[in-house]
C-alpha cells in the first residue's frame, strides 16, 4: 500500500530560477530537498571539493594529530582497527595510507565478524599489546568501547578514536548523560561538544579528514593542498565510496564528497578498485551511486560476511594488476554465493512472519538459527522493504544470538533499543540500523518489549510516494532532462525527482530482457502525444493489477498491441535512452494507480 503526496513546500520559484539560470521546475525540486537560502542553493548547484569543511573543526582533531605525529616521531608502532563493512574497510585503508605517508610504522586489523564481533574487544587489544603495538587508532568504531579502551589504558597503550556512530548514553528522568570513552582523543562529530557544521559523515570521511589534517601538519602546507595531491585525490575516492556504501544521506558535505569522488573514480588511481570494476563489468566513465551501492559495494561486504574483510582491504592495498585481478575475482565469486544464501534467508523469514503469530507486530523480530549471522542485516533490510516495518533478524551464535536491525523513518532504532538495553549483551547503531547480541532466551522478551514500547501508527507503515511536480510528459524535453543532471548524484537523502501524470492511456506493451524482467509500453496523453514508458518493477504484479482492474482480456490485448480502455495515473522519471547511436526520450514508470 502506498500513499501518493505532492510536495507543497513554498518559495518564489520564478525568482530562484531567474537568479540561478534554471527552470522553475528545477527550483521547485531543490526546495523540496530543503535547500533554501542563497548560499545553500549556490552550494547545491555549484559546490566543489574546495567547499569541504576544515578538518580542524572536528573536536579533538588537533589533539589526535599532535598525538599521532609525536608517536611517529618516536617510532612507536600504530595499529589501525577498523570494521568488516564497506565503511570500516575504506576507513582503515585511508588511515593506513595517510599514516604511512607520514612515516608511521603502522598496520591494520579488521575484526572477524563471527570470532570478534563488531568493533574493539579485549582480545584485539591484547593481541595488539602482545605484538608490541603502542597506539591503537579506531575507525568506524570505538565510540561505544569504553571498557575495552579502559583495558588498553591499563596496559599503558594509547587509543585514538575516530568514529561516526551515536555516543552511548544513560537516561534518567528524561535527561541523557552521554558516556564518552576515556581515549587520548575522540574524533566523532556526533559527540555533544563537537560543533562541526555537518555531523552526518561516515567513518571513512572522519578518517579522511584526519589524514588531511595529519599530512598538512607533517608537510607544512594547507589541508586543501593535501586534498589536491595524488594521494589526497585517491583517498577522496574511498571517502565517497564509503559514504554511498554506508547509505549516508547525500546532502551537504556528503553530496560534495560523492560528486567529486565519482568523477575521480572514472580514472581511479587505485589498481584494486579498477580491477573490481573490470571483473563486475562496470563502466567507470558512467559510475553512479547505484553502481557502488548494488554492484561494487556488495562484493566488499560479502567477504566480510562469509570470510574475512582482510580480503577487501588487501584488494585496495594491491599495487600489482595481476594480484588485484585475482583478489577482485574472488570477491565477486563470494558475492555471487552470498546472493543465493540471502535469498534463501529472506524466504525463510517471510514464512516465519506469515505462518507464525508475529505478522501483526509493529516491530518484526525474526529468529533464523541456521542462517549465517553475517546475512542478518541484508535480510532485515529486505523484510523492512517488504512490510514497511522495523525489522530485526537474529541468528544463532556461539554465545547466544546475534543479529541486525533495519528501520523505517518513524522509528529510531538505537533509542528504542536503549529502552530495553538490559536484554542485550551488546548493542549499538543509529536511527535506521543497529547490531545486537543477546542470550537466546531474551529473543521473545525483546520482541514483546519493542512492541510494547512502540508508538508507531498505521500511517507510519504506508509507503509514502512523494511527487515533486505533477507534470505532463510532453514537458520532458531533452534540455529539461539535461538540466536534471544538476541534481546528481542521486541517492539516500537526494532521491531522483518524481513526476506524475493522470489519465495515461496504455496502447501496447512487450516484455524485454533475457530474464523477461523489463516491460516497455507505448502510452498516450489526452492530447494524443505518444511516449515510450519503461518499467523495471514487478511485472507480474502489474499484470495482475491490470487484469483485476480492467479484465483479463484487456490486459492480454495490451501485449498484442491493441490496448483499449487501460488508463492509469503514473509516477515517472524522464531520461535519455541511448541505443546503437540513437538517442530518444523514455519515461521510467516508478508507481501506478
Amino acid at each position: 500500500m502506498s500513499k501518493w503526496m505532492v510536495a507543497a513546500k513554498r518559495a518564489d520559484f520564478g525568482a530562484i530560477a531567474e537568479k540561478y539560470g534554471i527552470s522553475p521546475v528545477l527550483a521547485r525540486i531543490i526546495r523540496n530537498r530543503d535547500v533554501v537560502g542563497e548560499e545553500e542553493i549556490g552550494r547545491f548547484l555549484h559546490a566543489t571539493r574546495r567547499d569541504l569543511y576544515d578538518p580542524l573543526l572536528l573536536k579533538d582533531m588537533e589533539k589526535a594529530v599532535r598525538i599521532l605525529l609525536e608517536k611517529i616521531a618516536k617510532g612507536r608502532r600504530i595499529r589501525i582497527i577498523g570494521d568488516y563493512d564497506i565503511d570500516g574497510v575504506c576507513a582503515a585503508y585511508i588511515l593506513y595510507r595517510g599514516l604511512t605517508e607520514c612515516g608511521a610504522e603502522a598496520d591494520t586489523a579488521i575484526p572477524h565478524r563471527i570470532r570478534d564481533g563488531y568493533g574493539l574487544n579485549e582480545t584485539l587489544i591484547q593481541e595488539a599489546f602482545d605484538a608490541g603495538i603502542d597506539t591503537v587508532v579506531t575507525c568506524d568504531n570505538g565510540i561505544a568501547a569504553a571498557p575495552q579502551i579502559d583495558f588498553a589504558n591499563s596496559l599503558g597503550m594509547t587509543v585514538v578514536v575516530t568514529d561516526h556512530h551515536e555516543v552511548p548514553y544513560e537516561e534518567e528522568g528524561g535527561i541523557r548523560r552521554y558516556r564518552l570513552p576515556n581515549a587520548a582523543a575522540v574524533v566523532d562529530a556526533r559527540q555533544e561538544a563537537c560543533t562541526y557544521p555537518f555531523p552526518e559523515i561516515c567513518g571513512a570521511v572522519v578518517a579522511y579528514k584526519l589524514c588531511l589534517a595529519l599530512l598538512a601538519q607533517k608537510q607544512g602546507c594547507s589541508w586543501q593542498e593535501v586534498m589536491e595531491s595524488e594521494l589526497g585525490l585517491e583517498l577522496l575516492e574511498f571517502a565517497a565510496f564509503a559514504t554511498i556504501g554506508d547509505v549516508m544521506e547525500l546532502k551537504g558535505e556528503n553530496r560534495i564528497i560523492v560528486k567529486s569522488g565519482l568523477a575521480l573514480m572514472a580514472e581511479t588511481r587505485n589498481p584494486g578498485l579498477k580491477a573490481l570494476m573490470d571483473v563486475t563489468g562496470v563502466d567507470a566513465a558512467h559510475i553512479k551511486p547505484y553502481t557502488i551501492g548494488f554492484v561494487l559495494g556488495p562484493c566488499l561486504n560479502a567477504t566480510g560476511r562469509l570470510d574475512t574483510a582482510d580480503n577487501a582491504l588487501a584488494l585496495f592495498m594491491a599495487r600489482d594488476r595481476t594480484e588485484a585481478a585475482a583478489l577482485a575475482g574472488n570477491l565477486k565469486a563470494m558475492n555471487d554465493s552470498r546472493k543465493e544464501l540471502t535469498q534463501k534467508g529472506v524466504e525463510a523469514a517471510i514464512r516465519q512472519i506469515e505462518e507464525g503469530d508475529i505478522s501483526s507486530d509493529r516491530v518484526l523480530v525474526v529468529f533464523l538459527p541456521d542462517v549465517h549471522e553475517s546475512l542478518a542485516g541484508i535480510i532485515a533490510g529486505r523484510i523492512r522493504e517488504k512490510y514497511c516495518k522495523p525489522a530485526f533478524v537474529l541468528t544463532r551464535a556461539e554465545d547466544g544470538a546475534k543479529g541486525s536491525g533495519r528501520s523505517i523513518e518513524a522509528f529510531h532504532m538505537y533509542d528504542e533499543m536503549t529502552k530495553c538495553k538490559e536484554l542485550f549483551t551488546k548493542y549499538g547503531g543509529h536511527k535506521l540500523a543497529a547490531g545486537l547480541s543477546l542470550p537466546e532466551e531474551n529473543i521473545e522478551p525483546l520482541r514483546q518489549a519493542l512492541n510494547a514500547n512502540c508508538s508507531l501508527t498505521e500511517e507510519d507503515f504506508e509507503e509514502k510516494v512523494l511527487i515533486d511536480v505533477p507534470m505532463p510528459m510532453r514537458y520532458a524535453s531533452p534540455d529539461f532532462i539535461e538540466e536534471l543532471n544538476l541534481l546528481e548524484p542521486f541517492g539516500n537523502g537526494n532521491p531522483k525527482p518524481q513526476f506524475a501524470q493522470k489519465d495515461v492511456h496504455f496502447l501496447s506493451g512487450h516484455i524485454l530482457g533475457a530474464n523477461k524482467n523489463v516491460a516497455k509500453y507505448t502510452v498516450a496523453d489526452a492530447d494524443g502525444g505518444r511516449y515510450e514508458l519503461i518499467y523495471f518493477g514487478d511485472i507480474g504484479a502489474f499484470d495482475a493489477y491490470l487484469a483485476g482492474r480492467f479484465g483479463q482480456a484487456a490486459a492480454a490485448q495490451l501485449y498484442r498491441g491493441h490496448g483499449q480502455g487501460i488508463m492509469l495515473s503514473v509516477v515517472y522519471y524522464p531520461e535519455i535512452n541511448e541505443f546503437r547511436g540513437n538517442r530518444s526520450i523514455q519515461m521510467v514508470m516508478k508507481y501506478y494507480q
